[in-house]
């Protein structure tokens, strides 16, 4: 029994150890998003910070700011959704696939 518990707490230094490393890696990433066919263009970083945002010149020509304002709300969610995604991808590299029970993942920067 305590023998799993020395497993766990070895995985828990070993993640704690590794995840500034990714949190660096993660903070670098860009996920970019379209909407509209391409006519809006959100990237956001691995922190979900949005670091770009393009937008059709032909959008602003129709003058349709309600449809402007959904275009840019969905590309922004679509990239925040990649590098959600993202994100958790590198959680399960960093856990070797095990599941973290709920909170824990917090403890490291998660």
């Amino acid at each position: 029994m305590f023998g799993d518990f020395g497993k766990i707490m070895k995985m828990a230094k070993d993640m704690k150890e590794r995840m500034p490393a990714m949190q660096e890696e993660l903070a670098r990433k860009q996920y970019t998003a379209e909407a509209g066919g391409g006519m809006v263009s959100a990237t956001v970083s691995g922190r979900m910070e949005l670091v770009g945002l393009k937008i059709s010149p032909d959008v602003v020509r129709e003058g349709d700011v309600e449809m402007l304002e959904d275009l840019v709300k969905s590309a922004v969610s679509a990239a925040q959704a990649k590098a959600a995604a993202g994100a958790a991808e590198m959680m399960q590299e960093l856990t070797g696939g095990m599941e973290l029970p709920p909170g824990l993942g917090e403890l490291f920067g998660g």
